[in-house]
Formats: C-alpha cells, sequence, structure tokens
C-alpha cells in the first residue's frame, strides 16, 4: 500500500471544525431543544411539578445583566437530577404564584417546609403557594445582617481615620514640615488597622490567627464600640449554634434584642426591627434546623456553568441544558 505525505496545511484543513456551526448544529438537531416541550416559554418560566418534595428553598439569581430569575428548589434532589422545581424570570410575587399554581394543590399542600430569605415577596410566594408549609428564615441571612452592621460601624472609623490623616498630612504641609504617621504597636496606621480588621471580625475569636489577635486587641482597645459590636454578633451566632430548643432560642433572642437597645447602636437597632417583624419565621428553624445552604449551593453551581459558557446568550438553551441535569 502506497503512503504519500501530507502537508500540515492539509492536516489543518482536514481538522478544521467551525465552532459556531457546530454549536448551531448541536443545538438545532442533537440537543433535543428543540422538541423541548417548554421551549416556547422558557425564557420566562419552567416548571416541573413531578420534583416537588416536602423540603423546598427559594431564592433568586441572576443569569445575565443582572436580571433575576426566581428559584425553587427541592432539597430531596440533594443539588442533583430531581432537584429544580421551577424557574421563573423575576421576583414579582404576583407572577411567580401565577406559575406555581400550574402545580395541583393536592401536590402542594404536602409541602412541610420552605426555606428563604426575608424578602416580604418570597414570603408572599410561600403563603400563597403552600399554604400548609413553615416558612424558615434562613440563619445566615439573618446572621448578615448583623455582620452588615458591624462592618458599617468599622467602615466609618475607617473614614474618621482617613479624614484625621489627610488634615494631619495638610497641616504638615502648610507648616512645611515633613509628615510622618503615627504606628501602632504592631506596625499599622489607625487607617491600616480598621481596614485589615475586615475579615477577622467575620471569625470567632478561637479561630484567629497570633497576627489577628494582636491587631484585635488594640482594635478593641482604641474602639470600645467596636469591640461591643462584634460582641453581639458572636452572641447571636451562638445562639443558632448552640440552642437545641425553641424555647430556650425565644429567651435568648429576646435577651439579644435588650442588649442591642441598650448598646444605642443605629445600625443594630435597624437589624433588630427587621429581625423582630420575622421572629416566628426565624424561631422555626430550631425545630429541623433548616438552612436554605442547598440553594446556595444550587446558585453556584449555576454561576460555574454560567461561567463556562462565558454568559448567558440564549437563555431557553441555557435553561434547558440546566434542565437537563437538574431537572
Amino acid at each position: 500500500m502506497d503512503h504519500y505525505p501530507i502537508s500540515s496545511n492539509s492536516l489543518e484543513k482536514f481538522y478544521y471544525i467551525n465552532g459556531n456551526y457546530f454549536g448551531k448544529q448541536y443545538k438545532e438537531h442533537l440537543s433535543g431543544f428543540s422538541d423541548w416541550e417548554q421551549k416556547d416559554h422558557a425564557k420566562d418560566w419552567i416548571l416541573f411539578p413531578e420534583n416537588i418534595g416536602e423540603n423546598l428553598s427559594l431564592d433568586e439569581t441572576s443569569l445575565s445583566n443582572g436580571e433575576l430569575y426566581t428559584i425553587l428548589t427541592s432539597k430531596a434532589g440533594k443539588g442533583k437530577k430531581g432537584s429544580l422545581v421551577a424557574m421563573v424570570e423575576g421576583t414579582s410575587s404576583a407572577n411567580v404564584i401565577k406559575i406555581l399554581s400550574k402545580i395541583p394543590l393536592k401536590q402542594r399542600n404536602r409541602v412541610k417546609e420552605v426555606t428563604l430569605d426575608m424578602a416580604h415577596s418570597m414570603h408572599r410566594v410561600v403563603k400563597s403557594s403552600f399554604p400548609n408549609a413553615h416558612r424558615v428564615v434562613d440563619r445566615f441571612h439573618v446572621q448578615k445582617l448583623a455582620y452588615d452592621a458591624l462592618q458599617e460601624m468599622r467602615i466609618q472609623h475607617r473614614w474618621d481615620a482617613i479624614n484625621e490623616a489627610t488634615n494631619d498630612m495638610e497641616n504638615a504641609r502648610l507648616n512645611h514640615r515633613e509628615y510622618t504617621p503615627t504606628l501602632l504597636t504592631n506596625g499599622d496606621t489607625k487607617k491600616q488597622l480598621l481596614a485589615r480588621s475586615r475579615y477577622l471580625l467575620f471569625k470567632s475569636a478561637e479561630k484567629w490567627t497570633a497576627k489577628q489577635k494582636g491587631r484585635a486587641n488594640i482594635l478593641f482597645e482604641m474602639y470600645p464600640d467596636i469591640k461591643k459590636a462584634y460582641g453581639l454578633t458572636h452572641s447571636l451566632r451562638m445562639i443558632f449554634t448552640k440552642a437545641k430548643e425553641k424555647g430556650v432560642a425565644y429567651t435568648k433572642l429576646a435577651k439579644w434584642f435588650n442588649e442591642v437597645s441598650e448598646s444605642g447602636f443605629k445600625s443594630f437597632n435597624t437589624i433588630s426591627a427587621t429581625v423582630y417583624s420575622h421572629y416566628p419565621e426565624i424561631l422555626n428553624f430550631f425545630d429541623n434546623r433548616s438552612t436554605n445552604a442547598s440553594a446556595e449551593s444550587f446558585n453556584a453551581k449555576l454561576k460555574a456553568f454560567r461561567g463556562t459558557l462565558r454568559g448567558v446568550s440564549d437563555t431557553s438553551f441555557f435553561l434547558y441544558r440546566v434542565a437537563s441535569i437538574y431537572a
């Protein structure tokens, strides 16, 4: 058998495949997308009643350009096939309720528990669509409010430190002398101390490194209000971590509210009022210790999938592929 040499140019032509053409052929002929029964309305909503279970999670996510979708998932699916119950474009409670009403009431009445955040629209959806379900506010959303209040105080002090440093530099310039910033015992300036303390305030003291312990000691000595606010966030976290019974949690939360009121911290009073308005739903956590972690995990998977595609150019086809994996 004769062998004929093939040039590199010939090989390149032989093996070259037009990516756009191949993608189009896959989408229109190989994927099954063209025969999908939900194709016509997929951009607005997709629904899989067969995946509904007793324990659900309700959340929202952005697919592209900041456009939000409301997502309902089943905890029984464990983030795999059978997890996705519904995805509805937007966060309008009226629209989400309208789509979920397509699921027979008998199925919806079997839902016992739905975890969600503190958005009013989310609570309205659950109350209307799943009348027999307990609403459980995710503990991590509650804790995040406390962390945000603490960071707000730190940031305000940092702006004060920046303004103080700016004034000192200006005074040094006017007096024709070189500006030398005052260094703390760990080598930080005031504004550096406040900037570098951000992450340690999110952690429990026992998880601090040696340097973080030193920085925290200086921070708390200079700013007693930050120390007190850190104590409030830590005690709230401990209520969710340590309390095993609903009655005990109720008592401890009431005590925490009193401490917040006595502190006089404006930012904490704001979150205290928000938590108080969702008191029953927050306490429902202590029945089964359910969180919205499964929904957050599902959102992370969607974002990773979106990242591999470098964005979402065709929403309907993207949702078809999501449904193929998770529904």
